[in-house]
């Protein structure tokens, strides 16, 4: 993949000259993409019926050999004609192209990326193909001062734990679905999908193929680009989801409720810096990953589990304990993952991050947590990527029930896997941020973190204090206005 991300990503320098930036570049890459792979699919893409701006109906021939037998000014002309023709279709499709337009302006460009791609059997490689693409140009563009690029994605082999732990599985089970209400390029979905696929080896009864393509898989995202793959990710797989385009946190709460959620919110205390007015939301905070617990809590039905990932800062911070009262009262925490430093490695690599795990409906007595961090080697994206074996631990000893309920054992202190009582969290004003094995890796000077994703921690904590520095000032203007 990354030979692939590579050639694309020399071309971006020639598009550059005809006027095409690299956000531009990269989403023009997503609908040729979306060809060639619905080609090699087998969809259906020659006879798509639309009406002209005079309003007469037109059929368009939109599969990839036909756009890929095209040149010059005539390819430049059909590459346009093609995209209007999806965006004007009913469904998931017209919703995919919606607002495409072509960037293009020289057509040996086009036709030299329409090249490259039409080089690849892209559906073979045992990748998200398009995720992948979209993550490795990304990369390269924060490389080039566009920085931000992580706010989209979570690591493959960390999601594919995630799933393999919460069984997200829809079969015999009316109505049940699955949701991510930060989705980004849609990883947690498409793999929840893929896992399906493989425990049912393709056994899915017609009436169960047709619900979970239509009305099992659902999510949210703030950007209309990471949504456009998402859409393209799971209509590639066959799946027509509902993905809204939104701010989860900051909308009214949409009547709708779910069986499994599991979600990266985005890092980082970017954006509105204020607290939402969600009259669902018992505590009132401006962090935007505390009041995603809150939303997921809300969201989840009675039974229903999820499975979070957190920044540390949300383990600790002032309003934390207040939220994880609440959660615990309502839901089983069971289980905590501490991830590897550098997991987010290389769009957040100073972000020390968790999963939480829990279901709703039953009031936490224990949480065990699992220290993947501690005596583990930094992430670094070429020396020591992330695998599944820094995660096989962890599935072996949460075990085989999805809601946290399997015999697990106290590893004691110096082992890896601990359990502490609602009474021992409670003594702690239910701050999870819960450590006991010596980290020796940070007292050897060939092992310390590198001095960027050192100053990168510490950006991290020094924005959890500025959020409780924000929550006093805003308390304090509230307690003036009201005197007034």
């Amino acid at each position: 993949m990354s030979d692939v991300v590579n050639k694309l990503w020399g071309f971006c320098h020639t598009l550059r000259h005809d006027g095409i930036d690299y956000g531009d570049y990269i989403e023009q890459l997503t609908y040729l993409l979306f060809l060639k792979m619905a080609n090699e699919r087998d969809i259906d893409l020659k006879h798509i019926t639309w009406r002209n701006e005079k309003g007469q109906q037109v059929t368009t021939d939109c599969s990839w050999p036909a756009l890929e037998a095209k040149s010059g000014t005539g390819l430049l002309e059909y590459f346009t004609d093609v995209l209007r023709a999806l965006s004007r279709q009913t469904g998931l499709l017209g919703d995919i192209f919606a607002q495409s337009t072509s960037r293009f302006s020289n057509p040996v460009n086009l036709k030299r990326i329409v090249a490259l791609i039409d080089e690849e059997e892209w559906t073979s490689m045992d990748v998200d193909v398009k995720g992948a693409a979209f993550e490795g140009l990304l990369e390269k563009a924060a490389s080039e001062g566009k920085k931000g690029a992580g706010q989209y994605f979570t690591p493959r082999v960390l999601i594919q734990s995630i799933v393999r732990v919460m069984r997200p599985d829809p079969r015999g089970k009316n109505e049940f679905t699955i949701c991510d209400p930060a989705c980004g390029t849609g990883g947690f979905l498409v793999c929840a999908y893929e896992w399906l696929v493989k425990e049912s080896k393709g056994g899915l009864s017609r009436e169960e193929s047709k619900r979970v393509k239509y009305h099992t898989y659902f999510g949210q995202d703030l950007v209309p680009r990471p949504r456009r793959l998402a859409l393209m990710n799971l209509y590639l797989h066959n799946v027509e989801p509902h993905i809204y385009l939104g701010d989860t946190i900051y909308e009214p709460l949409r009547d709708e409720h779910y069986d499994v959620i599991l979600t990266n919110p985005p890092f980082g205390t970017k954006g509105a810096n204020q607290a939402p007015e969600r009259e669902d939301f018992t505590i009132e905070t401006s962090n935007k990953q505390l009041n995603f617990v809150q939303h997921v809590v809300n969201t989840l039905k009675p039974g229903g589990r999820a499975a979070m990932v957190l920044p540390d800062n949300c383990l600790f911070e002032g309003k934390a304990g207040e939220v994880f009262e609440i959660l615990m009262h309502d839901c089983n925490l069971h289980t905590v993952l501490r991830l590897p430093r550098g997991t987010f490695t290389p769009y957040s690599q100073g972000v020390k991050a968790n999963v939480i795990f829990f279901q709703k409906g039953y009031p936490t007595e224990t949480t065990w947590i699992f220290d993947a961090r501690s005596n583990v080697p930094g992430i670094t994206k070429k020396e020591r990527p992330l695998s599944d074996k820094h995660f096989e631990e962890f599935e072996t000893v949460y075990g085989k029930d999805p809601n946290g309920r399997s015999k697990r054992t106290d590893s004691g202190e110096t082992g890896r896997f601990r359990s502490f009582s609602i009474g021992e969290i409670k003594a702690r004003d239910y701050k999870l941020d819960i450590t006991w094995l010596k980290d020796e890796s940070l007292e050897s000077g060939d092992e310390l973190p590198e001095p960027q994703d050192l100053a990168a921690e510490a950006i991290t904590e020094l924005e959890a204090v500025v959020d409780d520095l924000r929550e006093i000032v805003r308390l304090i203007e509230r307690e003036e206005g009201v005197e007034v």
